[in-house]
């Protein structure tokens, strides 16, 4: 039976043993100073050996489990990824997102590798190593940046930075003499897989370029470039300005074309407008003319009422046999048949044939 210490308890009320208590006291001395993940993004990630982990707290191994769960509560969990990230595009940050958001509270270690490592294992980089560095050193998920990582990790670089996990994509990943340079890593427990974004990647930007490589050799020599500085023979260099006079030539057709389309249209437009408004115009005029001169117009009612005051005037109406001027001549004799009296002329000729008829019957009355 060990010998306890009187005053050491476990939280559960539980005596702890010496050396349970010898390790708790040394914890509670050793508190964490692990630098925490960033809040606010107004400067770029720092560099790892200007501000690198001096945290004398002993790193517990963490269980992939334990980190998503969020412990420990009193450090973040610090993830590792690494690469060459030549001409970092939206690849990168995808995977950089994804290893940045796998467990609640974590610090993203992003090691780059060196222009000469990568060179000697991998190829030539159109990007060189300080550009590299701080395109990485700009990515929102960053927190720390690590210079001239290792190509394959070793035990004594995962201590010092006291890396808790590793992520990178699943697939094995061959060099430097290694079916995967990830695989004692698996092994450890400590890899955790991000997903890779298809249809972007470094290789598909050069394979871009290489193949339009005429475009853009065109291109930076009209905004200025050597044929020296782009590598480009001499003959090359004349056939490739003569092709952007020919496209200069080309953009000026065109856009006369444009310019006599959009002038046509204008015109076009306004002949619309004018013919519109002439017809609007004639039919206004037919409209008027008609109800002046048509049928029922007010010419011809006007003509009617002139007419048929001038016949009034010519044949005004006989006096009633009531007047006094029939009753003051009793005496007069009334006027032979022969003597026609004026009278309005007939308003047909049925009318004209009604009064004739009418006037022989009166002389045959008379016989």
């Amino acid at each position: 039976m060990p010998v306890l210490a009187p005053d050491a308890e476990s939280e559960t009320g539980i005596p702890k043993s010496p050396s349970e208590a010898r390790r708790s006291e040394a914890m509670e001395e050793l508190e964490h100073t692990c630098p925490q993940p960033r809040l606010t993004l107004t400067a770029p990630a720092p560099f790892a050996d200007e501000t690198s982990c001096q945290c004398q707290a002993p790193h517990e191994k963490l269980t992939i489990a334990q980190a998503r769960l969020g412990t420990p509560a009193d450090r973040p969990v610090r993830v590792y990824a690494d690469g060459i990230f030549d001409l970092f595009h939206s690849g990168h940050a995808r995977a950089l997102m994804q290893a940045k958001t796998l467990f609640p509270n974590s610090y993203l270690l992003v090691g780059v590798c060196s222009d000469d490592l990568t060179h000697k294992f991998k190829g030539f980089t159109v990007m060189n190593e300080t550009e590299r560095y701080e395109a990485l050193r700009h990515c929102r998920y960053v927190d720390e940046v690590i210079r001239d990582a290792p190509w394959t990790l070793t035990p004594e670089f995962l201590e010092k930075h006291k890396i808790d996990f590793v992520a990178h994509d699943d697939i094995p990943y061959s060099s430097a003499g290694s079916d995967d340079v990830y695989k004692h890593i698996k092994e450890a427990g400590m890899f955790v897989p991000t997903q890779r974004t298809e249809g972007i990647s470094t290789s598909d930007i050069i394979t871009r370029i290489v193949r339009d490589y005429d475009v853009y050799a065109r291109r930076n020599l009209q905004r200025g470039y050597t044929a020296k500085q782009l590598n480009v023979s001499f003959i090359n260099e004349k056939k490739y300005r003569f092709q952007n006079q020919v496209d200069k030539m080309k953009e000026k057709v065109k856009n006369v074309e444009e310019k006599s389309k959009e002038f046509v249209y204008k015109v076009e437009e306004k002949s619309h407008d004018l013919i519109q408004k002439w017809e609007e115009k004639s039919r206004e005029f037919i409209g008027n003319f008609l109800e002046l001169f048509g049928p029922d117009g007010a010419w011809k009612q006007m003509f009617q009422e002139r007419s048929g005051r001038m016949l009034q005037a010519f044949s005004p109406r006989q006096s009633p046999s009531s007047s006094p001027t029939r009753g003051r001549s009793p005496s007069r004799s009334p006027s032979p048949p022969w003597v026609f009296t004026k009278a309005s002329p007939p308003s047909s000729p049925k009318a004209a044939s009604a009064s004739l008829s009418s006037m022989s019957e009166g002389d045959e009355d008379e016989k």
